[in-house]
């Protein structure tokens, strides 16, 4: 792990690690009375699907296979974690000051999931929310995430916000709850869903689309020619899923679905609603034109070294790779 700018040595499940030095750094700054933001991101659940003994158990024991068990043990250990972080926040008294949130990446992996249709084990069928796609997909299933959020004292715990909310509107959020009443013009996109949080509004304007591309594609090949696939336009009522390639057989007009009445995605209606799919296209035109410019990585070459190795190439034999010390908590 790499600690304070060096590299360390540790022992255990790395999440387990991940909180634990994250908890340290809080301890620190409460003892020391000041405001901080801490990021703790975790690498699960990812491949290779690999999770603590404990947590795995109780799927193996359940007749999942030795991938989906590390899959869902994963989840299982996350969720352990954050529980941890929820207690020392109560312990530090700092649940009644501090802001929670919980959020994810990206929708559910088929890695180690399974797939729609199957069992993952007997008696546990496939579960994704009843979701259309997954992980790498533009469809409802690849894109959708959880969002928790807990602020003590302030905000009705045990609702759900139906609302249309997407990452971008995350800072001017925050910005808002901090008092900061301008962001820089043209740098910040998004909107607050404060009002959403303490219960002053029950929906927001459904006055935008949030689009999502898929953004892969060849090495070395125009962006442009990959404008027209993979993509998805989402508002309130309606999501537009562009079709996946130009192979011939497949859909080539995209598909239309009323995520109102039908969230699961199996009904396409796009021959019913052809001025709502002309308006959305049109929308996607305008963000591709401002986005486009801005991909200012696809024609950088691959660099063939890799700074991470060097540098730890280069403290080993300048001084070795010291044992980390966990924090008392």
């Amino acid at each position: 792990m790499r600690h304070n700018g060096s590299f360390v040595k540790t022992n255990g499940f790395c999440t387990d690690i991940f909180f634990t030095a994250a908890l340290g750094w809080i301890k620190e700054k409460k003892q020391g009375n000041s405001p901080f933001f801490a990021y703790i991101t975790t690498n699960a659940p990812h491949g290779p699907f690999i999770a603590p003994p404990k947590n795995t158990k109780y799927f193996t024991d359940r007749g999942f296979s030795p991938k989906q068990a590390g899959f869902y043990g994963m989840i299982e250990n996350i969720d352990e974690n954050i529980g941890r972080l929820m207690n020392k926040m109560n312990e530090w008294d700092l649940d009644k000051d501090t802001i929670l949130i919980f959020m994810s990446d990206n929708g559910m992996t088929g890695g180690g999931s399974g797939r729609m249709g199957q069992d993952v084990a007997k008696g546990y069928p496939f579960f994704n929310a009843g979701m259309k796609g997954l992980k790498g997909s533009a469809e409802e299933g690849g894109v959708r995430v959880p969002f928790l959020v807990r602020w003590d004292n302030q905000w009705e715990p045990g609702r759900d916000i139906e609302t249309l909310s997407a990452h971008i509107d995350i800072l001017p959020t925050i910005a808002e709850i901090a008092g900061i009443k301008k962001l820089p013009l043209n740098q910040v996109e998004g909107r607050s869903f404060l009002p959403l949080l303490t219960g002053k509004k029950k929906k927001l304007p459904d006055n935008r689309y949030l689009f999502t591309h898929r953004g892969r594609w060849p090495t070395e090949t125009e962006p442009d020619k990959h404008k027209s696939f993979n993509y998805s336009i989402r508002s309130e009522k309606w999501r537009y899923v562009a079709p996946q390639s130009a192979r011939k057989g497949l859909n080539s007009q995209g598909s239309l679905y009323n995520m109102k009445e039908d969230p699961g995605q199996k009904n396409n209606i796009i021959e019913k609603h052809p001025k709502v799919v002309k308006k959305m296209k049109k929308a996607y035109e305008q963000f591709w034109k401002e986005t486009r410019p801005l991909m200012v990585n696809e024609s950088v070459p691959m660099s063939k070294t890799r700074p991470y190795h060097i540098w730890f190439e280069e403290q080993s034999k300048n001084g070795g790779i010291p044992q980390w010390k966990a924090p008392e908590l």
